[in-house]
């Protein structure tokens, strides 16, 4: 069938008080629609690319590899670019939103995905499921990878969400490190703080352009559209320790990325910022979306 999206694929609708969401196994495992009360939280789905979507997942990394290039003892491991549509030189993101996804269990308000990585240019065959549960508090995604090969492999997850930007969208997350970057986004240098700092800092997300990491974050994540009168609180495990935030000029979307580890952090020495896993050894993670009222300003 053609679905709303302007493609044959598989739609699931889950549905749980007001919330609704939208999820496209075949693409990615992404998400293409989420709602509360009729309001778009994610971005809705505006094309065929995965990159158009409202959510997908990161397994088994995060962000920029950078020339797809990394070393792991003695072994190079090359991998592809693999950013749609582009000649971006560092790979970006994992295989898992590039993948066809399984719907291994859907039932009620609730679906499990599940992505198989047979081994190749990264050299570690892996199992990536992911968990989507509705209620009438809101929204539980849950990704999990697990190791496959005979050897250990580097992981890291994460979540890449679309959010609609107004111009006073306000966007508030506390943190204590503030990668700065090269002019692709490679990180140069970690601003690191006594104290965690809210990113809003009295300033709406129109008002910036950034893409970079946040490190060692305290508490949950939250978005306000005022003129909306709507709330968006994000909680994630502790395991993503970090946040990316992407704001680009002149889009009617921003970024905010709960991920388990920076970017490029294969070409860190001993990659400690990833989670090694033994031979059927896994590793998980949730974050929580809820929506709720709020008044039409902003308090200080």
């Amino acid at each position: 069938m053609v679905g709303e999206y302007g493609e044959p694929l598989l739609v699931l609708t889950l549905e749980a008080g007001d919330y609704r969401i939208d999820i496209a196994p075949e693409r990615g495992g992404s998400v293409l629609r989420f709602d509360w009360k009729g309001m778009h939280l994610f971005r809705r789905a505006e094309g065929p690319s995965v990159v158009d979507a409202g959510c997908f997942p990161l397994v088994p990394f995060s962000n920029r590899i950078a020339f797809g290039r990394f070393k792991m003892g003695e072994r190079l491991v090359r991998l592809a670019p693999n950013f749609p549509g582009t000649d971006h030189p560092h790979t970006l993101h994992g295989f898992g939103w590039l993948s066809q996804w399984q719907v291994t269990k859907a039932e009620g308000s609730s679906a499990t995905l599940e992505h198989e990585y047979p081994g190749g240019e990264w050299p570690w065959p892996y199992r990536a499921k992911q968990r989507f549960e509705l209620c009438r508090e809101g929204l539980t995604m849950t990704l999990a990878v697990s190791n496959l090969a005979d050897e250990p492999m580097p992981a890291g997850l994460g979540f890449h969400p679309y959010f609609p930007r107004d111009a006073d969208t306000v966007y508030r997350g506390l943190h204590r490190g503030e990668w700065q970057n090269s002019g692709d986004c490679l990180p140069e240098r970690l601003d690191q703080r006594e104290e965690a700092r809210d990113w809003w800092d009295g300033v709406a997300v129109a008002q910036r352009s950034v893409d970079t990491v946040y490190t060692d974050r305290a508490g949950s994540l939250r978005i306000d559209w005022p003129r909306r009168g709507v709330s968006l609180e994000m909680t994630p495990d502790p395991v993503f320790r970090h946040t990316v935030v992407y704001v680009p000029e002149n889009a009617g979307f921003f970024c905010v990325e709960p991920v388990t580890h920076g970017t490029d952090a294969l070409n860190a020495s001993g990659a400690p910022d990833m989670r090694w896993l033994l031979k059927d050894e896994s590793f998980s993670g949730s974050v929580m979306l809820s929506a709720g009222e709020i008044a039409n300003e902003i308090a200080n």
